[in-house]
């Protein structure tokens, strides 16, 4: 007995943007037509395009007809099926995925500051008009870390979640500690080489990195973080010579997103330049590449890595929310995209997170200095796990270098402010979170 096969449905996308992410989804949706008809049933067509030049140069061939210079165009057009957000912004693009839900087309979207910023009205959004938001390519690339925390370990309570999640950031901080540029030097060759734009801000600030973090930590716990309840320092500040002291010490520097929630519930959110054990895997992510380590109560440790940007990566993200968004319009199977639960709930204040500390002083060379530093540590219940004093350096002053125990931010910073003010302290204190990564 034969068995007729059903006929593939064609799935027709509109496709704002067709910037660097944009063009790979065109081109990468047409390279492996074949091989996603098989897997999903349906053939993915791109049936309209928004961009905002119609005459601008992109490099690949598409046909004139499908270009338009207004994206409510995509939106109005009944044919389309799903809308594909990668404008990018959290203006317009607020505006455009607004409007699609409320038309009911699926979105998927690569945009990590709008759904950062304004995740929580959009999710609410989504599920008011029972219609779903994927954003696989929002963090970390080509890197599945959003569907396996939505489905992979949906039994697990998170424990925490390290990520180095910009590869920018990464790149600049490896060509640092391996090479010894400068960070200026460093971060010139990272935009020749394509790995920074012109302008790095949003990188090297810690931001691109804090709002990929928020949508990590809003999805482990259930409620969406806020922005301001965040922690975030850039790299502008790194330099060579806490380089070199941290490989002294056994440790490289990385930006770090360190997401947790303590024993009371309270998440605590944060991204910054940290120490991290050179004896540890995330160590030894080099480049520009991301990883993701997962801690759930079940499952133990779980480590994802690849590339956290580029057109091919983050373009068979975007597709692969593409075939579960016609998975959904077939099969009427998926949630608004967030779920939200009341196990947790509250944000720990960014003053109160705890973790070791790296600092470095430059003193005057002279007795009685060492101590008095100690005693405004002691006199905070900031505990020395080690110091570092070099020999043999000419000149009046000399740098103190303290690996200290765990303490409050907010205690830490005081100390700072403390020692900062001393006499004998020269320069202005250089100081780095220490991250042991043992739960």
């Amino acid at each position: 007995m034969s068995t007729a096969l059903q006929a593939p449905r064609t799935v027709r996308i509109g496709l704002a943007g067709l910037g660097n992410v944009g063009a790979g989804v065109f081109i990468n949706l047409q390279k492996n037509a074949g091989l996603l008809k098989e897997r999903t049933g349906c053939i993915l067509q791109v049936t309209k395009i928004a961009v905002r030049d119609l005459n601008k140069s992109r490099g690949i061939d598409i046909p004139s007809h499908l270009l338009t210079t207004d994206w409510r165009d995509l939106v109005a057009d009944p044919n389309i099926d799903i809308m594909v957000e990668l404008i990018g912004g959290t203006t317009e693009a607020f505006d455009l995925v607004c409007a699609a839900l409320k038309a009911k087309k699926p979105v998927v979207t690569g945009n990590k500051a709008l759904l950062a910023e304004r995740g929580q009205e959009l999710f609410k959004l989504a599920e008011e008009n029972h219609v779903p938001i994927y954003f696989e390519a929002a963090v970390a690339g080509g890197i599945p870390i959003i569907q396996t925390l939505q489905e992979g370990f949906i039994g697990n309570h998170i424990r925490s979640i390290h990520g180095i999640i910009n590869g920018t950031c990464n790149y600049i901080l490896t060509r640092m500690a391996k090479v010894g540029l400068s960070y200026e030097t460093a971060l010139a060759e990272a935009q020749q080489l394509g790995f920074a734009e012109a302008d790095p801000d949003l990188d090297v600030s810690g931001w691109d990195a804090a709002h990929k973090a928020i949508i990590l930590a809003s999805l482990s716990y259930g409620f969406w973080i806020k922005p301001e309840q965040v922690f975030v320092e850039g790299i502008e500040r790194v330099n060579l010579t806490d380089m070199r002291f941290a490989k002294m010490l056994g440790y490289t520097i990385k930006l770090l997103s360190v997401i947790r929630a303590d024993e009371k519930g309270l998440v605590e959110v944060r991204t910054q330049p940290s120490l991290v054990p050179q004896s540890h895997i995330l160590a030894n992510v080099s480049g520009a590449f991301n990883a993701v380590l997962v801690n759930g109560d079940i499952v133990g440790e779980s480590l994802f890595y690849g590339k956290g940007a580029g057109q091919d990566p983050t373009s068979s993200s975007v597709i692969s929310d593409l075939a579960d968004a016609a998975g959904t319009l077939i099969f009427n199977s998926r949630h608004s995209g967030f779920v939200p639960h009341g196990l947790y709930g509250k944000s720990k204040p960014v003053e109160d997170t705890v973790s070791h500390y790296y600092v470095r002083l430059t003193v005057d060379d002279q007795p009685g200095v060492l101590a008095r530093v100690a005693t405004l540590l002691g006199n905070r219940g900031i505990g020395i796990s080690s110091v570092i004093q070099p020999e043999d350096l000419e000149g009046n002053t000399t740098p103190l270098i303290f690996m200290l125990d765990d303490a409050p931010l907010k205690v830490m910073r005081e100390a700072i402010q403390a020692i900062s003010a001393l006499d004998c302290v020269r320069e202005e204190p250089s100081w780095l979170r220490v991250e042991t990564l043992e739960e």
